[in-house]
């Protein structure tokens, strides 16, 4: 799913979430109460045309007037919108304590960087906005990185192969140094590459899981230099070249993200075609 369509789902979602929270609101219940009591207990005579029903009709439009209200309001949107923006991503699946903090102290940059957002209006405000926009991409791209670390952290058939392959290697070559007969040496001759193979994939296994870990840190340092931008920014440098560096500064990192996220993949994939 692209970016925009990413978006646009979670944008959806928190229309949903506002249309929900008004629907079921005590503001809702009360006008639904007042509307029932003045059709059922309050006839209107002196006005010739008026008709019953009308009082359901006044409260059906002043009900719509407060849902209309509700979808409005840009502090009711945002909100709903970072609502559902955490909720896509459930710590709790985290195995790694170390990338379940991480992620939680990104999340509350994100939080901090929506309430600079607030505090601007106009231009400024947009600019803000579409830098948390990119933001958003930011940590879900490190919500997958976590999910790739946890993949291979503590992942036991790759520390029993780690343990198992070394021996099984020495065995192989004291075999080759002994063995005479020249169909079982070529025999012996593959196994002893195909066990240096896996040797080395699961160097890189290992190697791939502690960069990914060491990137994860140095992207959330990253992350709080961002914040610190952010809240120098000025009125009058919405669209200085500060701003688009920023902007470029944020993709840079994302795109080193997944650089990292296709390389531990990459292993896995060689790793599987291996065994």
């Amino acid at each position: 799913m692209s970016r925009d369509q990413s978006s646009d789902v979670v944008r959806e979602r928190a229309t949903g979430a506002i249309l929900r929270r008004a629907v079921l609101s005590w503001q809702t219940a009360i006008t639904l109460v007042i509307t029932l009591v003045l059709f059922f207990g309050v006839q209107i005579t002196n006005i010739p045309f008026w008709q019953q029903w009308f009082w359901l009709v006044l409260g059906a439009l002043a009900e719509g007037a407060f849902i209309v209200s509700n979808l409005t309001d840009p502090e009711a949107t945002q909100q709903a919108i970072a609502s559902e923006f955490e909720s896509r991503y459930d710590l709790r699946g985290i195995k790694s304590a170390v990338s379940r903090q991480r992620l939680q102290s990104a999340l509350e940059y994100r939080r901090n960087m929506l309430s600079l957002v607030k505090r601007h209006k106009g231009a400024m405000r947009l600019s803000l906005q579409q830098t948390v926009d990119d933001i958003n991409d930011w940590i879900g791209h490190m919500y997958d990185l976590a999910l790739h670390i946890d993949a291979f952290d503590n992942n036991e058939l790759v520390e029993r192969d780690r343990r198992m392959v070394p021996q099984q290697l020495d065995k192989a070559r004291i075999r080759l140094e002994r063995e005479r007969d020249p169909d079982v040496r070529r025999e012996l001759e593959l196994q002893i590459q195909q066990l240096e193979q896996q040797l080395s994939n699961l160097d890189a296994t290992v190697n791939s899981v502690k960069r990914a870990e060491i990137q994860l840190e140095s992207t959330l340092s990253s992350l709080g230099t961002i914040y610190a931008q952010m809240s120098l920014l000025g009125t009058k440098e919405v669209d200085s070249a500060r701003a688009q560096r920023l902007r470029l500064e944020i993709q840079d990192e994302v795109a080193s993200l997944q650089d990292t996220i296709d390389a531990m993949a990459e292993v896995q994939t060689q790793r599987l075609t291996l065994r």
